[in-house]
Protein backbone atom coordinates (compact mmCIF):
# COMPACT_ATOMS: atom_id res chain seq x y z
CA UNK A 1 0.00 0.00 0.00
CA UNK A 2 1.48 3.07 -0.99
CA UNK A 3 2.49 5.81 1.59
CA UNK A 4 0.19 9.46 1.37
CA UNK A 5 2.11 12.37 -0.58
CA UNK A 6 3.21 15.32 1.73
CA UNK A 7 0.56 17.21 -0.06
CA UNK A 8 -2.32 15.26 1.57
CA UNK A 9 -0.69 15.03 5.32
CA UNK A 10 -0.19 18.22 7.60
CA UNK A 11 2.05 17.82 10.16
CA UNK A 12 1.28 19.82 13.20
CA UNK A 13 5.24 18.75 14.47
CA UNK A 14 7.83 18.46 12.11
CA UNK A 15 10.98 16.68 12.99
CA UNK A 16 13.14 19.03 11.67
CA UNK A 17 11.82 22.79 11.34
CA UNK A 18 15.26 25.23 9.69
CA UNK A 19 13.14 27.21 7.15
CA UNK A 20 15.45 29.55 6.61
CA UNK A 21 18.60 27.34 6.27
CA UNK A 22 15.90 25.30 3.45
CA UNK A 23 15.45 28.23 1.78
CA UNK A 24 19.61 28.81 1.18
CA UNK A 25 20.28 25.21 0.88
CA UNK A 26 17.09 25.17 -1.86
CA UNK A 27 19.63 27.78 -4.05
CA UNK A 28 22.96 26.65 -3.71
CA UNK A 29 21.94 23.20 -3.96
CA UNK A 30 20.34 23.79 -7.69
CA UNK A 31 23.91 25.99 -8.30
CA UNK A 32 26.09 22.70 -7.25
CA UNK A 33 24.35 20.71 -9.87
CA UNK A 34 26.31 22.51 -12.70
CA UNK A 35 28.85 24.13 -11.34
CA UNK A 36 30.03 21.56 -9.10
CA UNK A 37 29.34 18.62 -11.00
CA UNK A 38 26.65 17.61 -9.02
CA UNK A 39 24.49 15.80 -11.48
CA UNK A 40 27.40 13.73 -12.66
CA UNK A 41 27.65 12.83 -8.54
CA UNK A 42 24.19 11.77 -8.63
CA UNK A 43 24.14 9.44 -12.17
CA UNK A 44 27.13 7.50 -10.20
CA UNK A 45 24.99 7.48 -7.10
CA UNK A 46 22.24 5.79 -8.34
CA UNK A 47 23.38 4.15 -11.55
CA UNK A 48 22.23 0.56 -11.93
CA UNK A 49 19.31 0.59 -9.06
CA UNK A 50 16.06 -1.67 -9.35
CA UNK A 51 12.98 -2.44 -7.53
CA UNK A 52 11.85 -0.22 -4.90
CA UNK A 53 13.94 2.35 -3.04
CA UNK A 54 13.86 4.06 0.23
CA UNK A 55 15.31 7.83 -0.20
CA UNK A 56 15.94 9.19 3.31
CA UNK A 57 16.99 13.01 3.43
CA UNK A 58 15.69 13.92 -0.04
CA UNK A 59 15.95 17.76 0.30
CA UNK A 60 14.06 19.11 -2.76
CA UNK A 61 14.31 16.32 -4.46
CA UNK A 62 17.20 16.61 -6.87
CA UNK A 63 17.93 12.96 -7.11
CA UNK A 64 14.70 12.08 -8.32
CA UNK A 65 15.23 12.75 -12.10
CA UNK A 66 18.61 10.55 -11.74
CA UNK A 67 16.47 7.47 -10.81
CA UNK A 68 17.29 4.73 -13.76
CA UNK A 69 13.60 3.43 -15.18
CA UNK A 70 14.74 0.03 -13.49
CA UNK A 71 13.09 1.52 -10.32
CA UNK A 72 9.61 0.44 -9.42
CA UNK A 73 9.00 3.04 -6.81
CA UNK A 74 10.55 5.84 -4.57
CA UNK A 75 9.24 6.48 -1.51
CA UNK A 76 11.46 9.95 -0.21
CA UNK A 77 11.70 10.35 4.01
CA UNK A 78 12.13 14.59 4.29
CA UNK A 79 11.69 16.19 7.63
CA UNK A 80 12.01 19.64 6.71
CA UNK A 81 8.60 20.72 5.74
CA UNK A 82 10.16 23.78 2.89
CA UNK A 83 12.08 21.25 1.23
CA UNK A 84 9.76 18.77 1.62
CA UNK A 85 7.48 20.66 -0.72
CA UNK A 86 9.90 21.35 -3.04
CA UNK A 87 10.29 17.59 -3.56
CA UNK A 88 7.09 17.13 -3.97
CA UNK A 89 6.89 19.28 -7.00
CA UNK A 90 9.76 17.30 -8.32
CA UNK A 91 8.52 14.21 -7.55
CA UNK A 92 5.32 14.98 -10.01
CA UNK A 93 8.34 16.03 -12.79
CA UNK A 94 9.80 12.65 -12.16
CA UNK A 95 9.81 9.20 -14.43
CA UNK A 96 8.52 6.54 -11.86
CA UNK A 97 6.59 6.82 -8.81
CA UNK A 98 7.86 8.84 -6.03
CA UNK A 99 6.09 8.77 -2.56
CA UNK A 100 7.51 11.83 -0.32
CA UNK A 101 6.61 11.83 3.20
CA UNK A 102 7.95 13.33 6.65
CA UNK A 103 9.52 11.99 8.70
CA UNK A 104 13.19 11.08 10.75
CA UNK A 105 15.62 8.79 10.06
CA UNK A 106 15.60 7.49 13.36
CA UNK A 107 12.34 6.43 13.24
CA UNK A 108 11.07 5.72 9.82
CA UNK A 109 7.57 5.15 8.89
CA UNK A 110 8.10 2.15 6.72
CA UNK A 111 7.61 -1.19 7.20
CA UNK A 112 10.69 -3.51 7.79
CA UNK A 113 12.58 -5.65 4.85
CA UNK A 114 10.74 -3.50 2.52
CA UNK A 115 13.26 -1.88 0.13
CA UNK A 116 15.55 -3.36 -2.55
CA UNK A 117 18.04 -0.34 -1.54
CA UNK A 118 18.27 2.78 0.51
CA UNK A 119 20.10 6.02 -0.85
CA UNK A 120 21.57 8.41 1.84
CA UNK A 121 22.64 11.34 0.30
CA UNK A 122 24.68 14.33 2.11
CA UNK A 123 22.50 12.97 5.14
CA UNK A 124 24.26 11.30 7.94
CA UNK A 125 26.22 14.60 8.38
CA UNK A 126 23.10 15.96 10.35
CA UNK A 127 20.87 13.17 11.49
CA UNK A 128 20.60 13.38 15.21
CA UNK A 129 21.76 10.01 16.16
CA UNK A 130 23.97 7.61 13.21
CA UNK A 131 23.70 4.64 15.03
CA UNK A 132 20.36 4.63 15.52
CA UNK A 133 19.36 5.89 11.92
CA UNK A 134 21.72 3.40 10.17
CA UNK A 135 19.78 0.73 12.67
CA UNK A 136 16.57 1.87 10.59
CA UNK A 137 18.00 1.46 7.25
CA UNK A 138 19.33 -2.13 8.05
CA UNK A 139 15.70 -2.88 9.48
CA UNK A 140 14.13 -1.55 6.48
CA UNK A 141 16.10 -3.25 3.58
CA UNK A 142 15.47 -6.99 2.17
CA UNK A 143 18.48 -9.44 3.08
CA UNK A 144 21.12 -8.64 0.81
CA UNK A 145 19.73 -5.00 -0.05
CA UNK A 146 22.45 -2.14 -0.55
CA UNK A 147 22.76 1.11 0.30
CA UNK A 148 24.27 4.08 -2.05
CA UNK A 149 25.65 7.01 -0.21
CA UNK A 150 27.23 10.34 -1.39
CA UNK A 151 28.36 11.91 2.21
CA UNK A 152 30.18 14.49 2.78
CA UNK A 153 32.86 13.93 6.30
CA UNK A 154 35.80 14.32 8.34
CA UNK A 155 39.13 14.83 6.04
CA UNK A 156 42.08 16.65 5.17
CA UNK A 157 45.45 16.93 7.39
CA UNK A 158 45.58 17.95 11.37
CA UNK A 159 44.53 21.31 10.88
CA UNK A 160 41.56 20.67 8.62
CA UNK A 161 40.14 18.04 11.05
CA UNK A 162 40.87 20.27 14.11
CA UNK A 163 38.81 23.42 12.61
CA UNK A 164 36.38 20.68 11.47
CA UNK A 165 35.98 19.51 15.24
CA UNK A 166 36.29 23.17 16.68
CA UNK A 167 33.40 24.20 13.93
CA UNK A 168 31.16 21.04 14.83
CA UNK A 169 31.28 22.59 18.64
CA UNK A 170 30.43 25.65 18.04
CA UNK A 171 28.54 27.82 15.11
CA UNK A 172 28.09 25.21 12.14
CA UNK A 173 25.33 23.32 13.36
CA UNK A 174 23.15 25.85 14.50
CA UNK A 175 23.86 27.47 11.24
CA UNK A 176 23.33 24.81 8.51
CA UNK A 177 20.72 22.73 10.10
CA UNK A 178 21.75 20.52 12.23
CA UNK A 179 25.18 19.66 9.46
CA UNK A 180 28.43 18.49 11.33
CA UNK A 181 31.98 18.31 9.32
CA UNK A 182 33.69 15.75 11.13
CA UNK A 183 31.53 12.50 10.96
CA UNK A 184 33.01 9.47 9.28
CA UNK A 185 30.41 8.10 7.04
CA UNK A 186 32.38 4.84 5.81
CA UNK A 187 33.01 3.96 9.56
CA UNK A 188 29.41 4.62 10.79
CA UNK A 189 28.07 2.17 8.30
CA UNK A 190 31.18 -0.53 9.40
CA UNK A 191 30.66 -0.02 12.87
CA UNK A 192 26.16 -0.96 11.82
CA UNK A 193 26.95 -3.83 10.17
CA UNK A 194 26.85 -3.13 6.69
CA UNK A 195 29.34 -4.50 4.44
CA UNK A 196 31.15 -2.15 2.62
CA UNK A 197 31.53 -2.56 -1.30
CA UNK A 198 33.60 -0.28 -3.27
CA UNK A 199 33.79 3.65 -2.29
CA UNK A 200 35.48 6.27 -3.95
CA UNK A 201 36.83 9.32 -1.56
CA UNK A 202 36.71 12.48 -3.77
CA UNK A 203 37.08 16.05 -3.04
CA UNK A 204 34.12 18.62 -3.86
CA UNK A 205 34.67 21.03 -5.58
CA UNK A 206 36.73 19.00 -7.34
CA UNK A 207 38.69 22.61 -8.73
CA UNK A 208 39.20 25.45 -6.16
CA UNK A 209 39.50 25.89 -2.87
CA UNK A 210 39.48 22.71 -0.37
CA UNK A 211 36.92 23.76 2.19
CA UNK A 212 36.07 21.88 5.46
CA UNK A 213 32.76 20.76 3.28
CA UNK A 214 34.78 19.34 0.65
CA UNK A 215 36.13 15.89 1.88
CA UNK A 216 33.20 13.64 0.39
CA UNK A 217 33.04 9.58 -0.23
CA UNK A 218 30.63 8.03 -2.75
CA UNK A 219 29.96 4.59 -2.86
CA UNK A 220 27.78 1.14 -2.16
CA UNK A 221 27.37 -0.77 0.83
CA UNK A 222 24.96 -4.34 1.66
CA UNK A 223 22.69 -4.96 4.55
CA UNK A 224 24.39 -8.55 4.98
CA UNK A 225 21.98 -11.35 3.42
CA UNK A 226 21.48 -12.98 6.77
Amino acid sequence: MPLRSAGAQKSARDPVHHPLFARYYARISVAAETRLGMAGVRDRLLAGLSGRVLEIGAGNGLNFGHYPRAVSEVVAIEPERSLRQLAVDAALRAQMPVDVVPGAAEALPVKSEAFDAVVLSLVLCSVRDVPRALGEVRRVLRPGGQVRFFEHGRGGGRAMTFAQRALDRTVWPPLNGGCHLSRDPVAALRDAGFELGPYRRMLMPEKGPTLPTSFCVLGTAWRPDE
